[in-house]
């Protein structure tokens, strides 16, 4: 059996059909599929025309330094303008989201400009999170955010910075039909637009490709491969901690071995590593 059959056959028919467009993988996919699309996505957020936009990268990673926190970023695109978008489907609730919209904004500023380049090469940007949830509380279907003088509210900072959030399950603000219908979608996958009718034709079409299940498959192993990984290492790490402690305070070789349920030369080991002599 090939590589390829066996991870697919590690997820069922059913489980494909299961998936939507807040499957953050399959928003993706569907979209730099389809950059006609994105861009009527885009249209329907922003409530503004826009010529064209290219892909700058799908699910693009950027990181700065070696040891320095990385971003995974799911759509990121720039119209004719040079403005540019980064589109995230948020489908789990988190607190930490206002501040991941934050280092997102500032980790694609540093990725627009090289070292010593003048600032004013800094384009326009919007952050937009496309929540299942509401991500604030306050029952409105869109949330955006720009820079202001808290002391005159009327003074805009004018860094050409957005963000926005977008809910599924407000009322009561004014809106257009067409988002409307969108973030309908995401909570039924019922379409009653023109959009969403064709939103959802590719989303089918993108489920129905054998390649890109093997690929959906392939990040999903390697993601699990990942989280196994750091769990390993904060278990080792938790075990080198109780060990040190154990040791330092007196406590013999063999005592901690049995403890810690570890090898003599296992416990050897982290004590060397740690430059404790024993």
């Amino acid at each position: 059996m090939t590589e390829e059959k066996r991870l697919l056959e590690n997820f069922t028919e059913e489980d494909f059909k299961n998936l939507d467009i807040t499957d953050d993988f399959l928003f993706y996919s569907t979209l730099i599929r389809n950059l006609d699309l994105c861009k009527e996505l885009l249209e329907i957020i922003l409530n503004q025309k826009i010529r064209k936009v290219k892909l700058i990268q799908a699910q693009k990673s950027i990181k700065h330094s070696y040891d320095g926190k990385g971003v995974r970023l799911d759509v990121y695109v720039a119209d004719d303008k040079q403005t540019v978008y980064d589109i995230e489907m948020q489908a789990t609730s988190s607190k930490n989201l206002p501040k991941r919209s934050r280092y997102y904004q500032g980790m694609i500023d540093l990725n627009l400009i090289k070292k010593g380049e003048d600032y004013k090469k800094l384009r326009k940007s919007y952050v937009i999170f496309i929540c299942t949830f509401d991500p604030f509380g306050k029952g409105l279907y869109r949330y955006e955010f720009e820079n202001r003088c808290v002391d005159a509210l009327d003074i805009r900072l004018e860094d050409e910075t957005s963000k926005i959030f977008l809910n599924p399950h407000g009322k009561g603000q004014n809106i257009s039909k067409e988002l409307k219908d969108f973030l309908d979608y995401l909570t039924t996958r019922k379409y009653k637009s023109a959009f969403t009718r064709r939103l959802d034709a590719e989303v089918n079409a993108v489920i129905e490709s054998e390649e890109w299940r093997l690929e959906y498959m392939t990040l999903k192993m390697r993601d699990q491969e990942n989280i196994e990984m750091g769990r390993e290492e904060g278990r080792k790490e938790g075990q080198t901690v109780i060990v040190k402690n154990m040791y330092q305070n007196g406590m013999d070789l063999e005592q901690i071995s049995v403890l810690c349920m570890l090898t003599l030369e296992e416990v050897k080991t982290i004590l060397e590593e740690n430059s404790l002599s024993y």
